[in-house]
């Protein structure tokens, strides 16, 4: 066999595997391959069961915490991740506001392993619940996996959480992606949705804040009189 017929062979399946790695790398860092997301409603909120996290836990429907002034709702991707204890950082940063506005701010978690709530609730300046189910995470639960690290958007949140001084660990389920929710009261309805479509994709403050000022706090009909 000529020498030279063989390099030039070996050539062309190394530029094809290259190729092959670029194109991988290029569409990895496109939505092509993302989770769709399905939005919920309010009906489907409204039916989700949730838990204290008390000794005695209290189990109740999701709609309560919402039902007379509204809410922020944070589904946590895993309180032990830096990236989600940013983003709780920043919404919690809202906290001032929103009292001011009577708009209670919540979590969610989907598990609660050892002391991860726990140490989850210094970023968190609301109540935390239970989502056994994972219902906050649907109605299509989505996923990322190890494509993830190959996201630059990824590596960008990353640093980004790192530099602002944000640490955590790897313990519990990280791959089913949150996102956070404004509801308005009563059955006013969801006016804001946010899902993760990446890790670290963060919701914007500004937009929950705008969000919140358009909920319509319920009268009782003690105040009506």
């Amino acid at each position: 066999m000529d020498p030279s017929f063989f390099t030039m062979g070996m050539w062309s399946i190394g530029a094809g595997a290259l190729g092959a790695a670029a194109l991988a790398l290029l569409l990895a860092n496109t939505d092509v391959f993302l989770s769709k997301s399905q939005k919920a409603t309010l009906e489907y909120l409204e039916d989700i069961d949730l838990k204290t996290l008390e000794k005695e836990p209290r189990t109740f429907k999701a709609k309560e915490l919402w039902e007379k002034n509204g809410a922020v709702i944070m589904a946590v991707r895993r309180p032990g991740c830096f990236l989600c204890r940013e983003e709780a950082a920043d919404l919690s940063s809202l906290k001032p506001k929103l009292d001011e506005l009577g708009v209670p701010l919540y979590a969610v978690v989907k598990e609660q392993i050892r002391t991860e709530v726990q140490d989850f609730q210094p970023y968190f300046k609301g109540e935390i619940f239970l989502d056994e189910k994972k219902k906050f995470y649907g109605p299509q639960r989505r996923k990322m996996m190890f494509m993830g690290f190959v996201r630059l958007g990824v590596w960008y949140n990353f640093f980004r959480a790192r530099n602002g001084g944000f640490s955590g660990n790897l313990e519990g389920e990280g791959f089913i992606l949150g996102g956070v929710f404004v509801v308005g009261s009563g059955k006013q309805g969801i006016l804001l949705e946010h899902r993760e479509k990446e890790f670290g994709d963060k919701v914007n403050p500004v937009s929950v804040l705008e969000a919140a000022r358009k909920i319509q706090p319920q009268t009782s009909a003690a105040e009506t009189k």
